[in-house]
């Protein structure tokens, strides 16, 4: 058994006790977002840190109608 900590821009995302340990390159899913393996350091034979790029969500945005106004 593993501890796999994932980071995303030094931010820990998620640790997690696994079987094995991910590689390079495959697909993931934390926290309902997808991402991306950009790397795996073994810290030692029971802890691996994985770094991660996760999908940007983009949020819609509104135009803004100068006719309509909050009242």
């Amino acid at each position: 058994m593993i501890v796999v900590h994932f980071y995303d821009k030094n931010v820990e995302l998620l640790n997690q006790l696994r079987n094995n340990a991910p590689s390079e390159g495959d697909q993931v899913v934390i926290k309902g977002r997808k991402g991306t393996i950009l790397s795996v350091q073994p810290i030692n034979d029971k802890h691996v840190n994985v770094l991660v790029e996760l999908e940007v969500i983009k949020k819609p945005t509104f135009t803004i109608d100068p006719k309509k106004k909050r009242r």
